[in-house]
């Protein structure tokens, strides 16, 4: 009797290898913000940190896609994550060697942001290629799942190595979890070729990406109103630090168990999507969640001053995420051929993600150049006292008001053009 291989068997060995180098990725970069707003003070120079790794995501990602839909998908993932740990190992050598300053790791960041831009969508493909269709569902939510626990994971071990071993045990971690990954996907993963228009040149292949969107209204639509969303959450982003760290009661240690909240709601979304039956229409459940979220973490961090009210806050905004990620994902697979899916999904990137330096940036600008001088100035008088407290921090806490009210809007104006579209599965 011949042993058959389960279905999932090359995505759960590339899904739990590949999540274990982001999560050794993710502690890099946690704990290089700590460095740098402990050399800074400033939540500009920390947000320009992410800034630096979107920016080349977003310009190239169409072009990325094009050529990830021509050339072997195995192969780019493998040449991207060597780029990345180079970039890793490079951080190591100045911090060892005292030359480590802040342009450097901008600019190391651009070039990971760039390995990270053609390696994305051929993640994706690949993801495809390999996961049956009646999985969409599942794997959808394992991925989630993951995603999850990174977030949680991340801040807790990332402030704990940082702590007691500095940059030196982030890096040594950060590259052990990229051996793991590139060996798995090297000597244990198959992907089964995908058909590609090799002989057509990038820009054919990049503009046949936008065609697709522009002949499918649902899904630009969708990516239209997640950019907005993410404008608003990357803001948030760039102010969390301005905005515990100065707190009398906030620490290195409090971010990151603030941060790691929304990790740990996402496990419990993650595990209720699982659970969940196909629901009868899945841009309805993108669009209702996107509006809790909005409207329920930035006010809810904005009027407290209490640790465990954050971690609430966060916990509230975050639950439904995974919902909402799962089923864009499966409104993606479905919708799109797979022989097109590396251009438009690279399409999907720069129109859903080109607003995350934007707010990254609006965010860490804000914070230092507006809100926190207009509190010095302002901040005795009652109301403002009151709402937002004061003292440094007290800005930022201004700010993550007028996130909350502005990601609001985006949901009830542009999330409202969502209902007229429904997606029906075979």
């Amino acid at each position: 009797m011949k042993n058959k291989s389960h279905p999932l068997k090359n995505f759960l060995i590339l899904w739990s290898t590949q999540s274990v180098s982001q999560l050794g990725s993710s502690i890099t970069t946690f704990a290089l913000t700590l460095w740098l707003y402990e050399t800074t003070g400033s939540s500009l120079s920390t947000a320009a940190l992410t800034i630096c790794s979107y920016a080349p995501y977003v310009l190239m990602s169409i072009f990325a896609g094009a050529l990830t839909d021509r050339l072997d998908k195995k192969k780019i993932m493998l040449v991207c994550d060597l780029f990345a740990v180079f970039c890793t190992i490079a951080v190591f050598a100045l911090f060892r060697t005292n030359h480590l300053m802040v342009w450097h790791l901008y600019a190391l960041n651009i070039i990971s942001g760039l390995m990270n831009t053609v390696q994305q969508p051929a993640s994706e493909v690949a993801m495809t290629l390999i996961i049956p269709e009646q999985y969409y569902q599942k794997t959808s939510a394992l991925r989630s799942l993951s995603r999850s626990l990174i977030s949680i994971l991340n801040p807790l071990i990332a402030t704990a190595l940082y702590a007691f071993a500095g940059l030196n045990g982030v890096v040594v971690a950060d590259v052990g979890s990229f051996i793991i990954a590139f060996t798995a996907l090297l000597f244990f993963v198959s992907l089964p070729k995908s058909r590609s228009k090799r002989s057509e040149n990038i820009f054919r292949l990049a503009k046949e990406g936008l065609g697709f969107l522009k002949r499918n209204p649902m899904i630009l639509t969708l990516l239209l109103f997640l950019s907005g969303i993410n404008l608003v959450s990357s803001a948030f982003d760039a102010v969390l630090p301005g905005y515990v760290l100065p707190n009398p009661k906030g620490s290195q240690t409090v971010l990151g168990i603030v941060t790691s909240c929304s990790g740990a709601a996402m496990i419990v979304g993650s595990l209720i999507v699982s659970a969940l039956p196909k629901p009868k229409d899945r841009v309805k459940i993108v669009y209702l969640t996107m509006l809790f979220a909005m409207g329920t973490e930035n006010f809810i961090l904005a009027f407290s001053r209490e640790p465990v009210l954050w971690c609430i806050g966060q916990a509230i905004g975050w639950l439904f995420v995974p919902v909402m990620s799962t089923n864009l994902e499966v409104i993606l697979r479905g919708s799109i051929p797979v022989e097109l899916q590396g251009r438009v999904y690279a399409c999907r990137n720069t129109l859903q993600f080109f607003t995350i330096p934007i707010g990254l940036f609006l965010g860490g600008f804000m914070v230092d150049d507006v809100c926190e001088p207009f509190m010095v100035r302002h901040g005795d008088l009652p109301i403002l006292r009151t709402l937002f407290g004061t003292g440094k921090g007290s800005g930022a806490a201004l700010m993550m008001f007028i996130l909350g009210v502005t990601g609001s809007l985006i949901c009830v104006i542009v999330g409202g053009r969502l209902k007229k579209y429904h997606y029906n599965e075979m």
